[in-house]
C-alpha cells in the first residue's frame, strides 16, 4: 500500500468510529444530558446535536467531500468538550481518560482536515 491508500484507510477507519459515537450520543441521549454544562439550557438536545455533527463529519469524511471543513469542525467541537465537559471534570476527579481521549480525537480531526 502506497502512504495515499494508507491515509484513506486510516481517513475512513476514524469516521466509522465517528459513526460508533454518534450512534452512542442518539442512542444514550438521555443518559448523557447530565455531561451538559448547566450554563446551557435544554440538555438532552445537545447531546442529539453532537450526534448529527459526528455523524455529519464522518459521512464527509467516507464520501471525501468537504473533509477540510468537516475536519476542522469536528476538532474544534472536540476541544469545546474538553474545555467545558472533560477538564472540569478532570479537575474534579483526578481522571484524565475523557480529556485525552477527546484532545486525541481533535489533532486527529485537524489533522485528516489538514490534509485535504
Amino acid at each position: 500500500m502506497n502512504n495515499n491508500q494508507v491515509a484513506t484507510v486510516a481517513r475512513i477507519l476514524f469516521a466509522l468510529c465517528l459513526l460508533v459515537f454518534a450512534f452512542f450520543h442518539f442512542t444514550k441521549a438521555e443518559g448523557m444530558a447530565h455531561m451538559v454544562p448547566t450554563f446551557l439550557p435544554g440538555g438532552a438536545i445537545w447531546v442529539y446535536i453532537s450526534a448529527i455533527a459526528l455523524a455529519l463529519a464522518a459521512v464527509a469524511f467516507i464520501i471525501n467531500q468537504k473533509v477540510k471543513l468537516a475536519g476542522y469542525l469536528l476538532g474544534a467541537m472536540f476541544l469545546i468538550f474538553v474545555l467545558t465537559i472533560h477538564l472540569p471534570h478532570a479537575i474534579n476527579s483526578g481522571n484524565l481518560a475523557m480529556v485525552l481521549k477527546d484532545t486525541a480525537t481533535a489533532a486527529a480531526s485537524f489533522f485528516i482536515g489538514s490534509k485535504s
